[in-house]
């Protein structure tokens, strides 16, 4: 291992055992959209050694209210790629996978079965991400999932809880009873926030990429949710 100056302040905060822990980590995070961009920045930033980011979507112009590889210069680029640019200039000896690819139930399958210490899972379409819950669950990967981001204002709200501890938010409802049809009513850590959703915000889509509605959003909610995904997976890799 090179020089990790650029840690010092990580090492001085959480000492350096726990920054070798964070080292020798492999985290997983799944969609670069508004909440799984930031998480994967701040993940790379903790000191995480081993990542791999997954991702098959372009940056299109609606993204630029809130996602981090959205620039007006950006327009029709991989997110996967920006993001993979950004976290190698940040850290150049990260150990990072880049998989450029919507998450079919087929591919959820085949990513879950490599290694992880952690996984975020930032997609924001419910059936590729029920899927993905479902196969880490019965994977038994160690995972934290972001609930929805749109429709809400307030970031001093969010909360980490099970997910069958979630309300006032549509998007986990929609996944709390697909899951159930599986049999899984508990045992996913979920981020989400009860304030009251702003039901006018809604609108309908083209039904692509396994999505027919979305919220509208604010700049910092998404990557509020980002952080404190992040934090789940950088204090409970600390802890053992």
């Amino acid at each position: 291992m090179s020089d990790l100056k650029w840690l010092s302040r990580t090492e001085l905060l959480i000492g350096k055992e726990k920054l070798m822990k964070l080292q020798r980590a492999h985290v997983l995070v799944v969609g670069m959209g508004g909440v799984g961009s930031f998480a994967a920045e701040f993940i790379c930033r903790s000191g995480i050694g081993e990542m791999t980011i997954v991702d098959g979507d372009v940056v299109d112009p609606s993204n630029r209210n809130r996602q981090l590889p959205a620039l007006s210069t950006t327009h029709g680029l991989s997110k996967a790629d920006i993001m993979a640019e950004r976290l190698l200039a940040i850290n150049p000896e990260l150990k990072l996978h880049v998989i450029k690819e919507f998450i079919t139930p087929e591919r959820a399958v085949q990513i879950l079965s490599n290694k992880y210490d952690y996984v975020i899972d930032a997609i924001d379409s419910i059936t590729p991400k029920v899927t993905f819950i479902k196969t880490a669950f019965e994977h038994q990967v160690r995972i934290v999932s972001s609930m929805g981001a749109g429709a809400k204002l307030d970031p001093t709200k969010l909360q980490v809880v099970d997910i069958s501890k979630t309300y006032n938010c549509p998007f986990a409802q929609y996944v709390r009873k697909r899951l159930k049809e599986f049999g899984i009513k508990k045992g996913i850590k979920t981020v989400f926030s009860p304030e009251e959703p702003i039901k006018e915000s809604l609108m309908l889509t083209d039904g692509s990429n396994f999505k027919k509605s979305a919220y509208g959003t604010i700049s910092y909610l998404p990557a509020t949710f980002g952080s404190v995904c992040a934090s789940v997976v950088i204090r409970d890799l600390m802890e053992g």
